[in-house]
This record gives C-alpha cells, structure tokens and sequence, in this order.
C-alpha cells in the first residue's frame, strides 16, 4: 500500500506591503512507483533533493510528477524529474510526446492511485488521490492542492474564494464537497494535513450554492 510523505507543509500569509508569501505542500508518494506531487517554487530543489533522501529516493527514482495545477508554486522543480512522466493539471506528457490519456473524469495512475478532475481554484485541477494507512490503519488520503488552501478555509469559505476563479466557485464547492465524501485525510495546498470528520461534511455540503 502506498505510503504518503509530507516532504514540506504549504503555507500562506499576508506579508508588508499587502503582498503574499506562500508555497505549497510537497508530498511523496512511496510505493512500487514513486510519486511527486506539487514541486514547490525554483528556489527549492535543495528542500525536495534533501527531503527525497531521507526517505531513501532520488529524483531518478520518482515515476511519477504531479501538479495539482500549474501556478509557479506548485511547478518550480519539474525538470529535477526527467525520467518520470508528467501529469500537470489533466496534461499528461514525457518529453515532447503528449497523450490524450487523462481524458476523463478520474485518471488511475498506479495501483492504489488515482486522479480526479477537481476544478475550481483554476479550470484546469486534479485531486490525487491514495489508499493509504494512518497509525496502521487503512485510509484514504486525498492530496488536493489549492481546492482547498488551508483547514482554516473550513469555516472561512472566503480564505478559498478569494484565490479562486469566480466563475468557479459554486465547481469549486461542489468539488469540495466530492472529495470529502472520498477522504479521510486532505492535505491542502497550503496547509498542514487534516482529518474529515462527518461535519466537515455536512458543512461543505451546506456551503454549494442552490440555483
């Protein structure tokens, strides 16, 4: 069964100025084939290089490289991964050579591995999600990038709103919603890995907008 790594936390804060500093949650995913999602900004090769060590793996062991979507955050270290193929929001590509494979509303990467359509945050996210184990216990982990930025966006749907498309946002609840039906655990893009509980549940259910 796969085994899921956090190998940096996301964070996301207003800074002088009214500017943000921010980077995303980088996650590995150890099994029979090694997989990267979301590779932070180009100024942290050393952060993955040195996190994928301590676990025993080297980029040329990674099969695997996802974006949850392709803001500069979560894209900054691709080309460390160049014998894996590359999934970046539903694109799906080695190289030069670009497949039609993720055409669908969920994409299976590899056993105990799949992809969901997700969008919301932009047109274009995928939802990775794992059958994994927790404390020894089986669970379904679901790494959701920016569909959910942090646990606080909880109770606060404007944290999520405000960095998503507007269009979107009733997409982007319902999403929600779908993964929290799916997971036991989200590890949201910019935010510390937590537990789904029945009312976090019923809350996102409550936050879809009715027609």
């Amino acid at each position: 069964m796969p085994q899921v790594i956090v190998l940096a936390e996301g964070f996301s804060h207003t800074i002088e100025g009214g500017n943000t500093e921010a980077n995303c949650s980088c996650v590995l995913i150890k099994g029979r084939d090694n997989i990267i999602v979301d590779t932070m900004t180009a100024w942290d090769k050393d952060i993955i290089i040195e996190g994928l060590a301590n676990h025993g793996v080297s980029p040329n062991d990674i099969a695997f490289v996802v974006c949850t979507h392709s803001h500069a955050d979560h894209i900054g270290n691709n080309n460390l991964f160049l014998r894996a193929d590359h999934i970046v929001g539903t694109c799906v590509h080695n190289r030069t050579v670009f497949t039609n494979e993720f055409r669908d509303a969920h994409y299976q990467l590899c056993p105990g591995v799949k992809l969901l359509r997700t969008p919301g945050h932009t047109h274009d996210d995928v939802s990775v999600i794992v059958e994994s184990t927790v404390d020894g216990e089986k669970v379904t982990i679901a790494i959701v990038g920016d569909l959910f930025e942090m646990e606080d966006d909880l109770a606060k749907p404007e944290i999520w709103q405000a960095v998503g498309v507007k269009e979107l946002r009733k997409t982007q609840a319902e999403n929600r919603f779908l993964v929290v039906t799916l997971a036991d655990y989200i590890i949201p893009g910019h935010g510390k890995m937590f537990k789904v509980t029945d009312e976090v549940r019923r809350l996102l259910k409550s936050q879809i907008p009715v027609d």
